[in-house]
């Protein structure tokens, strides 16, 4: 009986022997940092900090518009209050006598609108990669 139990706990031991190399073989190609996993890793973190710094590049270039759309803002908020102080001084000027308002008229229906679009030119900007 003695024997049966030592050949059996020999195995065992045999058996968890055999695992752990197995298990150490796998860890090992699993931490190398030319191939398997620890390439992954090292290639992930690598994005990581590129996507951190086109973030912080984002932020700046955001950061910049803010403040010169709100320059912007502040201009034309101070021409249109000019633009309404001129449209009540207007209304203050005598209205002038028209001779021929029919001629008028009549030039005013053969004139075709015209509409012209531009684009305008940011060259201060940078653009989020």
């Amino acid at each position: 009986m003695n024997l049966i139990s030592d050949v059996l706990l020999s195995l065992g031991a045999f058996g968890a022997a055999i695992y752990c190399f197995v298990l150490s073989n796998r860890l090992k190609k699993f931490t190398t940092l030319e191939s398997g996993m620890g390439s992954a890793i090292a290639v992930l973190s690598a994005q990581v900090d590129d996507m951190t710094r086109a973030l912080d590049r984002a932020r700046n270039a955001a950061t910049g518009s803010a403040a010169s759309l709100q320059d912007l803002t502040v201009r034309g908020e101070a021409v249109a209050a000019r633009i309404d102080l001129l449209l009540a001084s207007m209304h203050d000027l005598p209205q002038p006598e028209h001779t021929a308002p029919a001629v008028e008229e009549e030039e005013e229906s053969d004139r075709k609108l015209r509409f012209v679009r531009r684009r305008s030119t940011r060259t201060g900007l940078e653009a989020a990669e």
